[in-house]
């Protein structure tokens, strides 16, 4: 985008005031619109300075006094007006900004009438109904909203096709400033043609030397070309800030450093085809150098650019690479941690269930041990032989035999007691059996006393396990 500073290098380059403070007022007073500026600055002397220019019998352009004046306030060695006083600046500065307001309100109105009425032409073309076509069968109203500059170029490369056939320079279809750039980013120079249509040279200055097969194929391979007719607002703009005297005018400029225009030669006046080839191949040649280190430098800075985005692209990958190593690495590292504290986990879990099951077995053999004792406590101490004294075996599974004297009024619990004194089986279920006959002391005859069971005096039982 332009700058402030750009944009008033350009007005000043294209009005020609040199004065830094009455181009920022303007500027300013437009809401810095540089073609809105210009076309204001400009507006109200460019009917009767391009008549002028076009009907000079001599072929030079004389503007009028006032504007004139304008354009040579800055230059110290004219005998021009003083400039105004800051007071009266003050003053018209107020007035500036809303004739410029007020300019753009009416030309958003324009805007919006052209746009509907070329809406409401398309649509009447598309029916059948449209009036005015163009040549090609086109219609007069383009639909494609664009710039008054190149609306006008448009329509000067149309009309001089049209009167000098397609032999000629490739005129741009774009505004004077647009064609500059496009000449800077080409590195070529910009060639200028400012066409007065009445002037008596012009005719046979274009149809034997412009559109000389020789001069627009030169031309068109070196340079960029812009053309104007003078009765256009942009060409009569060229026509003050190139000061063109006598016509037909040519110009060969390029785009300064500056952001000015460097106008590297004029040429006034008709002119053979040989003569503007000599004078052309002259100035390509004495601007090959500038053009061609402008062409260097770009390219350096292009490559420099591309250098720089290639280092920047292998660093960012290098870096991406980096932090994917790093990454893998933290993941690996955190997996590694993960199976580390899930293996510790499982070992505490093993170990505390190994405590666990050795703290249950101690826990069960103790609760055995105090079993035992209390059955043995129960007992009581044993008889000695006598009539109401029962002898009693028992054998157990494992064949061991056991064998004690009970009073004949203890119960079959009491053997049951005795039995589970010695803690020497590992499951609770188990029943006493006589053999003969065989008898099951289960649990239905605890109560019972040994006389009341038939095991007076003596008895011999063996443990069955039940499960």
């Amino acid at each position: 985008m332009v700058d402030v500073a750009d944009k008033l290098a350009y007005f000043q380059a294209i009005t020609g005031l040199e004065d830094p403070e009455i181009c920022t007022e303007i500027l300013s007073a437009h809401g810095w619109d540089l073609e809105r500026a210009v076309s204001s600055f400009t507006s109200t002397t460019s009917e009767s300075s391009a008549s002028a220019a076009a009907d000079d019998a001599g072929g030079d352009a004389h503007l009028d006094p006032a504007t004139r004046q304008m354009l040579e306030r800055s230059e110290p060695q004219q005998n021009a007006a003083p400039p105004p006083s800051f007071a009266w600046k003050i003053i018209t500065l107020p007035i500036s900004v809303i004739s410029g307001s007020l300019g753009l309100v009416s030309g958003a109105i324009g805007l919006g009438l052209w746009a509907a009425g070329g809406i409401l032409s398309y649509s009447l073309g598309v029916i059948g109904l449209g009036s005015g076509s163009g040549r090609n069968g086109e219609s007069s109203a383009r639909l494609v909203s664009v710039s008054a500059a190149t609306s006008e170029a448009i329509d000067f490369v149309s009309a001089f096709e049209r009167d000098f056939g397609t032999t000629r320079p490739n005129f741009v279809g774009e505004g004077f400033m647009d064609s500059l750039q496009r000449s800077r980013n080409a590195f070529k120079l910009l060639f200028v043609y400012l066409h007065s249509p009445d002037h008596p040279d012009t005719p046979l200055f274009c149809e034997r030397t412009l559109c000389s097969e020789t001069v627009a194929a030169f031309v068109n391979e070196n340079f960029v070309s812009w053309g104007g007719s003078i009765r256009a607002s942009e060409g009569f703009k060229m026509s003050n800030s190139l000061k063109a005297s006598r016509y037909p005018f040519c110009a060969v400029v390029m785009a300064a450093t500056n952001q000015r225009i460097a106008l590297l030669q004029q040429v006034e006046g008709p002119k053979t085809a040989e003569e503007m080839l000599v004078i052309l191949q002259r100035v390509l040649e004495e601007s090959s150098p500038v053009l061609v280190s402008a062409r260097l430098d770009a390219e350096e800075r292009r490559n420099n650019m591309r250098l720089r985005e290639e280092q920047d692209a292998a660093y960012r990958a290098a870096l991406e690479a980096d932090q994917a190593r790093e990454r893998q690495r933290r993941e690996e590292q955190e997996r590694l941690e993960r199976e580390a504290a899930e293996a510790e986990r499982k070992r505490k879990e093993e170990e505390e269930a190994r405590e666990r099951a050795v703290r249950e077995a101690a826990e069960r053999e103790a609760a055995l041990a105090r079993m035992r004792q209390e059955k043995a406590m129960s007992l009581g101490a044993e008889p000695e032989k006598g009539p109401n004294v029962t002898q009693v075996l028992v054998r157990f599974p494992t064949g061991e035999r056991k064998e004690r004297r009970f009073h004949s009024t203890a119960s079959i619990k009491a053997l049951y007691d005795f039995v589970d004194s010695f803690g020497c089986l590992d499951i609770d279920s188990y029943n006493l059996v006589s053999n003969f006959p065989r008898v099951v002391y289960g649990t239905e005859k605890l109560s019972m006393s040994l006389k009341e069971a038939g095991l007076h005096p003596q008895a011999s039982l063996f443990v069955e396990l039940t499960s």
